[in-house]
């Protein structure tokens, strides 16, 4: 019996369909169609091509919903790195010496070095990786931004090597993430993935406008291999989530790093969007809708007992028709402790977070808050003219930050609720969508 699946569902085909009837579209098996709505008839749905665009019907029995990742501390993007082990216990490691067989480890000898095994000829070659102007290499030749980097180009060619890297000896108790990630529908093809100009710089790395199998999408690379590993969890984070109001993943590129491929939100985050259009362009009542578009996306997670941890008008992002959406999953997290405080943006964090490590969904709702502030400021940054320090000291003591110029005071008063000492007195997003939806029917 086939599922039953709505609108913006993502599915693997099953089968391979490469005789379409009119009005069906062709697929090859393992492509991803992302549901429209329902068919015509029982058990068929209207569904887009993720590759080619296409739009037709589909029969629900030849498809699989794409799996969505779970977050597993044993998946890895570099099982085939065993630490910090000498040359003697990677030789044990790589028995029987298998042509092709590889490894990875520290050098013992040399912290901070790598060395790169490789069995052939039922000996066992130790290529040293040296570092040069923050780039890898073992020939002088071939230079590398990562290790993952390295080991897909001698993957392909042979270089240097006594021989291709054919197949990888992991460390106990690791899963490769490229097999999870190909396995569940979420790695996408490198040669269909055209790279475009900056429109972003990050913490972590560049974000890219692109285009994917003719689709435009937004890339954010990620170079760093310790840092490709931790978005991961980012990515597993996304792949559970599907809301108009949230960024959409289309899936994860494994190259020169890690790229995550995200639809593109062609009009850049909201505080740009308000700010360089102004109160004479943005009406009041759009200015609602964007505030509504956040709170149904946060509602979401609020369902799915995730945190966010970093809701602000930066990582807000508006597509072509003007569609307010929640980006930068990065911090979102189901546990309610944090380990490092230095880097919390003070302005939007709620005092029992930044005071005592609490974060809660009612902590995500102070953040909204300062971000309704934003919005109705047209991309004022919060408490002006005031220092991080002198916000920490004001807030703890009472302050709250004075209406924006025009703000609607039933608005305003819905911004002081979020801003509610007590975080169990701070209405839920549940309560908030209620209440602007209320607002956005008098405008």
């Amino acid at each position: 019996m086939a599922m039953s699946w709505t609108a913006g569902t993502q599915c693997v085909a099953k089968k391979q369909h490469c005789k379409p009837k009119a009005g069906e579209i062709a697929y090859h098996k393992g492509d991803i169609l992302m549901i429209i709505g329902p068919g015509t008839r029982n058990g068929e749905y209207r569904a887009r091509h993720n590759t080619t665009g296409e739009e037709g019907l589909v029969s629900g029995s030849k498809l699989r919903e794409r799996e969505a990742l779970r977050i597993d501390p044993k998946l890895s993007l570099m099982p085939w790195f065993h630490g910090k082990i000498s040359g003697p216990q990677a030789v044990c490691k790589l028995k029987p010496l298998e042509d092709g067989l590889f490894l990875v480890r520290e050098s013992v000898r040399h912290p901070g070095d790598f060395v790169l095994c490789l069995c052939f000829s039922q000996k066992v070659f130790h290529y040293r990786v040296i570092f040069k102007d923050s780039k890898l290499s073992i020939d002088n030749k071939q230079f590398f931004y990562n290790l993952i980097d390295m080991i897909e180009f001698y993957r392909v060619h042979q270089g240097a090597l006594a021989s291709l890297l054919l197949k990888p000896k992991k460390m106990e108790g690791t899963k490769s993430a490229e097999t999870k990630l190909l396995k569940s529908g979420w790695l996408l093809d490198l040669s269909k993935l055209k790279l475009g100009e900056i429109i972003g710089e990050g913490e972590f790395g560049a974000v890219f406008e692109g285009e994917y199998a003719g689709q435009r999408v937004a890339v954010k690379n990620i170079k760093c291999d310790v840092t490709a590993q931790a978005f991961l969890e980012e990515t597993s984070v996304m792949t559970n989530l599907h809301h108009k109001n949230l960024v959409r993943l289309l899936g994860v590129i494994l190259h020169n790093g890690l790229h995550i491929v995200t639809e593109l939100m062609a009009k850049g985050n909201l505080v740009n969007f308000l700010r360089t259009r102004g109160r004479f362009a943005i009406s009041a009542t759009q200015l609602l809708r964007f505030s509504l578009d956040v709170c149904e996306g946060m509602e979401h997670l609020e369902s799915k007992k995730l945190l966010h941890r970093d809701l602000a008008g930066r990582n807000i992002l508006v597509s072509e028709d003007s569609v307010a959406k929640i980006s930068d999953f990065g911090l979102a997290q189901v546990s309610s402790t944090a380990t490092d405080n230095s880097k919390l943006p003070v302005k939007w964090t709620a005092p029992e977070a930044l005071n005592s490590k609490k974060f809660s969904t009612q902590s995500d709702v102070w953040s909204y808050g300062v971000l309704l502030w934003e919005i109705f400021s047209y991309g004022r940054q919060p408490y002006p003219k005031m220092s991080v320090s002198e916000v920490r000291e004001r807030v703890d003591q009472g302050y709250r930050m004075e209406p924006p110029d025009g703000c609607p005071p039933d608005v305003y008063s819905i911004m002081t609720s979020c801003w509610e000492t007590e975080p169990k007195r701070r209405p839920s997003f549940h309560k908030l969508r209620e209440r602007l939806e209320k607002e956005l029917g008098t405008h």
